[in-house]
């Protein structure tokens, strides 16, 4: 997963992930604008491993915090991409640069389904749970990264077991994915949700608070 090669970075000509856009308006009288991003809305799942008093987490590789890590140690490096042909960055870092820890998530890309579908699409390609729309507790709904897109997450928590492990996960090998799935012991959850050291979303830790709040006070000791 770390071992990162031939770093290069290109102008993004045309995705179909995101596009960039500026919104012009008026505001009290003022005319403003604002740049942002029009992105599709997203999911994450809290999962809690009741066989192994475990909560479940998906580690791997970002390219954006990748990039964002190489551009902070050595400032400039991201400026000259003005090409649409990739350039090579002078200065590379180590892969685990750009490994972060997060809740099994995905995008909400495909016409047809729930958000609730997409949720259980994801904890079987990623972490390997078979769950039913059923099994889902919808925690929150929030927006995500509003300086930049307006677009929707929708957090939902459910309680899985081991018996419902059907696979490894890991994500789609065929669309590149290579996750990691990591079982977090509970007499650990608080102290890795605190430590500044590890490189995690803001949803694993508000995941994390809201488990510890709302859930593990009626789990009773083991």
């Amino acid at each position: 997963m770390e071992r990162i090669e031939g770093v290069a970075v290109s102008r993004c000509v045309d995705s179909p992930y995101l596009r960039p856009l500026t919104l012009h308006y008026r505001q009290n009288g003022l005319q403003k604008s604002w740049d942002f991003m029009k992105t599709h809305d997203s999911v994450a799942v809290l999962l809690f491993n009741s066989s192994r008093r475990s909560l479940v987490l998906v580690k791997q590789f970002r390219p954006a915090v990748y990039a964002d890590e190489v551009e902070r140690h050595f400032p400039g490096s991201l400026a000259a991409v003005d090409q649409d042909t990739p350039q090579g960055l002078q200065s590379a870092l180590p892969g685990s640069v750009g490994v972060t820890y997060e809740l099994c998530a995905g995008l909400v890309d495909q016409p047809g389904l729930s958000v609730e579908e997409v949720a259980c699409k994801e904890a079987w390609e990623e972490c390997g749970y078979r769950l039913a729309p059923s099994d889902l507790r919808r925690v929150a709904v929030y927006k995500s990264g509003v300086g930049l897109t307006g677009s929707n997450q929708t957090m939902f928590y459910a309680e899985v077991t081991d018996a419902q492990r059907g696979s490894s996960g890991g994500g789609l090998a065929e669309e590149g994915e290579l996750i990691e799935v990591v079982h977090l012991p509970l007499d650990g959850a608080q102290a890795f949700a605190d430590n500044l050291d590890i490189p995690k979303t803001l949803g694993v830790i508000f995941g994390i608070f809201w488990f510890l709040s709302h859930v593990a006070p009626g789990l009773g000791a083991q």
